[in-house]
């Protein structure tokens, strides 16, 4: 199997990541519609056998119909975020740090006023299930919280994609705002006890694995 490569696109605020393998790779997350050409034409050079969606808010799948069909590519998710591509207020978020109010404010705002174009994922994701199929040396964790259905990826047991479960916009922590509270902090510990691993956010640059929950 070619050495994998991760290429992190920043589409806005929000991180798109290709996995790559020789000529090969796997999408996750799509950022929003005025972002769509530019990932896009970070894939035109690669094969893309699969996108993956970490959860289901806008700004992580606004671009998966456009996307797929582009790409020719199948939509994977987890079968729990499903409830949200139609609306993204199905499953209300809390927040209790200044930054995080901020953070949900803007976020619902987002969710009542942005569409996601209709899709259809045909693979449904959980914990355990591998990418070795579409080339990738990477299994699937379920980390809920943020939202019910979101997940990350554990690559080669040295990097860690994360989506939402964790964030750094202004430092890294835990989740800033969730569905579920007690769920969110599982998920950080969970991702603490995996060890030495660079992990890959939903939003802002990479950093190593620590202890999430203080």
């Amino acid at each position: 199997m070619p050495t994998l490569k991760i290429k992190r696109m920043e589409a806005g605020n929000v991180n798109c990541y290709l996995l790559v393998g020789g000529k090969d790779a796997v999408l996750v997350d799509t950022g929003r519609e005025k972002y769509q050409d530019k990932v896009l034409g970070a894939c035109l050079d690669y094969n893309v056998r699969l996108i993956i969606l970490t959860h289901g808010h806008v700004d992580h799948v606004q671009n998966a119909a456009y996307l797929a069909q582009w790409l020719q590519a199948p939509i994977a998710m987890h079968e729990a975020d499903l409830d949200l591509l139609p609306d993204n207020c199905m499953q209300p978020l809390t927040a209790e740090t200044p930054v995080g109010k901020a953070v949900l404010a803007l976020s619902v705002k987002s969710f009542r006023e942005d569409v996601i174009p209709e899709f259809h994922p045909s693979v449904f994701l959980k914990e355990g299930d591998t990418l070795e199929k579409w080339g990738i040396p990477a299994k699937v964790i379920e980390l809920p919280g943020h939202t019910r259905g979101s997940i990350g990826l554990d690559i080669a047991g040295k990097h860690l994609l994360v989506g939402d479960a964790l964030m750094n916009m202004l430092y890294p922590t835990a989740s800033l705002l969730y569905n579920d509270r007690v769920e969110m902090l599982a998920s950080a510990r969970k991702i603490a006890g995996m060890g030495e691993r660079t992990i890959w956010f939903g939003h802002g640059k990479p950093a190593a694995n620590r202890d999430w929950v203080r």
